[in-house]
């Protein structure tokens, strides 16, 4: 049995005793839960090992499951546990945030919640975090850029045009601009800054680490009303902009199942060829990103179009290949 069900289990055992006032059946309780009545007693036993105050009683000739009422006063928590293991599900994926204002408030709010817990309930929460764990790698480190990610966040609240310094890695140069900041935006470990920029005359999105000077200006904004995040990314393949490209990617029939059971793009399209292999089909704004997907996967991926993605992946394969020769 999955750990999660028997935490749900015995957490709306634990929730049915706090609402009843003459405590629950077996039966009644396994009826409710749809399992077995022998499953309930060690769900019981389980929770009283724990040291949660659950006690039995002779009620109208049947034994009835209570948990003392001074217990029930000390137990004010809204949540449900599909609610609280989110909230510890969605503290392991923050860690790629640690040493920001972001994972320092989740963390505060943790630790609000756990205040107002008895101890038998921290324990049984800590069985909780025990049973969930999230990795995310590649991730940034951004304890250094603390107060830009403070900065950029009061600009956009405020609707404040920012001035800035900012090093842009493919031409290894620093330019000075000033922006009208519309939305931060985390995507793949990495924050972003969608903004319009007053040099590109263009909404274009900065890397928050690589802004290198920062000053808010006393100049207002307004983002434009038809202005929408996912609608403005829609049709990238990840970060990056560019002319809107039809590309078809073949995988072998190995990996044919992993690339089908995924969305990598909103467009995609999956064909699937009589030796189990796939033609991946999508359309994506610009394909350097889309590239390096491909590269990704090896002898296992082959571009089939456009000629000049084929062509770019192709020099890029003889370049690693000069590199072991």
């Amino acid at each position: 049995m999955a750990r999660g069900d028997q935490l749900a289990r015995q957490w709306k055992i634990i929730q049915s005793l706090i609402a009843s006032r003459q405590g629950k059946s077996v039966p009644d309780m396994a009826q409710a839960l749809h399992c077995h009545r022998r499953t309930v007693y060690r769900d019981l036993e389980a929770l009283q090992a724990a040291g949660f105050p659950v006690y039995t009683d002779r009620v109208g000739g049947r034994n009835h499951w209570s948990l003392l009422d001074t217990a029930k006063h000390n137990i004010p928590i809204p949540f449900s546990l599909p609610e609280l293991m989110a909230l510890y599900f969605s503290r392991g994926m923050m860690k790629v945030l640690k040493d920001t204002v972001f994972y320092d408030s989740l963390e505060s709010l943790f630790d609000k919640i756990k205040t107002t817990l008895p101890a038998e309930y921290i324990q049984y929460l800590g069985q909780i975090e025990d049973s969930l764990e999230v990795s995310a790698k590649p991730y940034k480190q951004y304890g250094q850029t603390l107060d830009t990610i403070e900065k950029v966040s009061q600009a956009v609240i405020n609707k404040k045009q920012i001035k800035i310094a900012y090093y842009t890695m493919s031409r290894k140069s620093q330019t000075r601009r000033k922006i009208a900041p519309y939305k931060i935006w985390f995507f793949d470990g990495t924050f972003y800054l969608i903004a319009d920029c007053g040099l590109r005359e263009d909404i274009r999105i900065f890397a928050l680490d690589r802004i290198k000077e920062l000053e808010i200006t006393d100049e207002s904004f307004e983002t434009p009303e038809d202005f929408n995040i996912d609608e403005f990314m829609r049709a990238s393949f990840g970060v990056f902009h560019g002319e809107p490209v039809h590309v078809r990617i073949w995988f072998a029939a190995d990996i044919a199942e992993y690339i089908g059971e995924k969305v990598w793009h909103h467009s995609q399209r999956i064909e699937p060829q009589k030796d189990g292999s796939i033609i991946f089909e999508a359309e994506v704004a610009g394909t350097e990103e889309i590239k390096s997907w491909a590269l990704k996967w090896g002898a296992k991926a082959r571009v089939l179009a456009p000629d000049s993605l084929r062509e770019e992946t192709r020099q890029e394969v003889e370049a690693m290949l000069a590199n072991y020769a």
